[in-house]
């Protein structure tokens, strides 16, 4: 077992928040992201999801009802990463967040993926992003992925949500 490598299709199945304010933590999930209400657990939490799956995001005030946002130099959860399924879905996200006017903390082409970060109500951090195809990442000439943060191209991307 000193050589274990986990399989290939594992996945990250759902991610726990703890929230000080669970509706305030509902409206920015749900009513500004999308996500869809699976379930509560009370008024203590809510399980959401994209799709219909039972959940992807667990939003909990188990231990956090009404505390305040989580040390930022100290150990812990630096980002929940939302991956969309095409480019014109995070055109369509970054519209919707700018139309708002919520607070895009930044925004970046990895040569893999290209990205959006913010801040939930909480100040947990929050990437909305893509994959671009395995054919199109950048690759050295030992075949070792070499990624990297550029600016990303904001308008071009944009250009894609015109007319939804």
């Amino acid at each position: 077992m000193d050589n274990y490598i986990i399989p290939a299709k594992t996945r990250i199945g759902h991610v726990h928040l703890k929230v000080s304010n669970l509706q305030r933590a509902m409206d920015f999930y749900i009513g500004l992201l999308g996500f869809e209400l699976v379930t509560m657990y009370g008024d203590q939490a809510a399980f959401i999801s994209a799709g219909g799956y039972h959940h992807h995001i667990g939003l909990n005030t188990w231990y956090s009802k009404d505390g305040g946002p989580a040390p930022q130099h100290t150990a812990g959860l630096f980002h929940t990463a939302i991956l969309y399924p095409e480019r014109k879905d995070l055109a369509v996200i970054l519209k919707r967040l700018l139309d708002a006017g919520y607070p895009i903390s930044g925004a970046s082409d990895h040569g893999v993926s290209e990205a959006i970060y913010l801040d939930d109500p909480d100040k947990n951090g929050v990437e909305l992003y893509w994959d671009r195809p395995r054919e199109q990442w950048p690759f050295d000439e030992d075949g070792k992925i070499t990624m990297y943060t550029k600016a990303l191209d904001v308008k071009g991307l944009l250009a894609l949500a015109e007319g939804v």
